[in-house]
């Protein structure tokens, strides 16, 4: 008798293969899910995060700034709240004010150095 054009022992030696090879992949598949949860765990006490379903609680520093009224310093520091400045800047007075600082950064170093 012959499966798919195998012997009797190569079909047996094939399904033994197969059999050994979902067992290492249901092995790996474990590990990798007992990783996820101690990782998950890990994070959850490092973030104080609860599991799914517990109550919140959320520090009241984190609840201003997601309601909004977080300090408009910090949004200021911020690259993002740099950003925003400068699109609202006048880029005609930006480069007035560098050649005028350069100018007198010039004038300043050629005040204290003498050129021989």
């Amino acid at each position: 008798m012959s499966h798919d054009g195998m012997s009797r022992e190569e079909y047996e030696e094939y399904q033994k293969q197969m059999v050994d090879e979902k067992m290492e992949r249901d092995a790996e598949y474990a590990t990798r899910k007992a990783e996820r949860a101690c990782l998950r765990t890990c994070l959850r006490e490092k973030y104080r995060i609860p599991k799914a379903g517990d109550d919140i609680d959320v520090p009241e520093e984190l609840i201003k700034m997601v309601d909004g009224e977080a300090p408009q310093e910090e949004e200021k520091e911020s690259i993002m709240g740099q950003m925003q400045n400068l699109q609202n800047m006048d880029m005609g007075q930006l480069k007035e004010k560098a050649q005028a600082t350069f100018v007198e950064m010039k004038s300043k170093a050629e005040e204290k150095c003498t050129l021989v």
